[in-house]
C-alpha cells in the first residue's frame, strides 16, 4: 500500500511546547508533592492531551487509494477519485460527494495567501514559478496529482456521476484514544478540585 505523508505547517512548535510543559509540571506535581497542588498536575494532564490533540495529531495523508484527513477527534478518509475540488487557504478544503471536508493541518498564512493573489504575473515561466511555489502549494499538486493518476486509473472523467456517487465511500473513524484521555483528565481535574 502506498504511503505519503505531508508535515503539518502550522501548530507544531506550540505543541511541542504545551506538551514539554505539561510533561514537566506533572513530573514537579510528582517528586514535590508537597511544593505543587495535585490539581496543577491533574491540570498539566489535561493540557497535554488538549496540545497533542489540537496541534500535534492532525495531519494529511495519502494511503493507499484515499487521502486521510486526520483531525482533533476523528479520521476521515475519502477515495481519491472521489475528490472533485481541493484548494489550500487557511487550511486544506476537500469537496467529495458534494460535501466538504477540512484540515488545519495544512494551511497557508493570510500573508502568502495575498501575496499570491498578487503575483499573477503571465511573464513569469514556470520553473521559476515552480521554485517560488511554498509547502502547501506543493503538497497541493501532490494531492491533484494523485487524483488525477486515481481517476485516470478508474476511468472516470471529472465532474461525472460516477465520481459524486464514489463520495459516498467517504469513512469516518473516531478517535476514542483521544476522547477517552480528554474525559478522563477532565473528569479527573473535577474530582481533583471538588475534594
Amino acid at each position: 500500500m502506498d504511503v505519503e505523508r505531508f508535515r503539518p505547517t502550522s501548530g507544531r512548535f506550540t505543541g511541542i511546547v504545551l506538551l514539554s510543559g505539561a510533561t514537566l509540571t506533572v513530573l514537579l506535581a510528582v517528586l514535590d508533592s508537597d511544593k505543587v497542588l495535585p490539581e496543577v498536575g491533574v491540570a498539566a494532564v489535561l493540557v497535554g492531551v488538549l496540545g497533542w490533540t489540537a496541534t500535534l495529531r492532525p495531519r494529511v495523508s495519502i494511503v493507499g487509494e484515499d487521502l486521510e484527513l486526520r483531525g482533533m477527534l476523528d479520521t476521515v478518509s475519502i477515495p481519491l477519485a472521489s475528490i472533485e475540488e481541493l484548494a489550500v487557504r487557511q487550511m486544506l478544503v476537500v469537496r467529495a460527494g458534494d460535501k466538504k471536508y477540512t484540515s488545519p493541518a495544512l494551511g497557508r498564512s493570510r500573508r502568502s495567501l495575498v501575496k499570491g493573489a498578487k503575483e499573477t504575473d503571465p511573464d513569469t515561466d514556470e520553473t521559476s514559478r515552480v521554485a517560488a511555489s511554498s509547502y502547501p502549494e506543493f503538497v497541493e499538486e501532490r494531492i491533484r496529482q494523485w487524483v488525477d493518476d486515481a481517476m485516470a486509473a478508474q476511468g472516470i472523467r471529472r465532474g461525472s456521476a460516477e465520481q459524486v456517487a464514489l463520495g459516498a465511500g467517504v469513512r469516518h473513524r473516531t478517535a476514542w484514544l483521544e476522547i477517552g484521555a480528554l474525559a478522563v483528565s477532565a473528569l479527573a481535574l473535577v474530582v481533583v478540585i471538588i475534594l
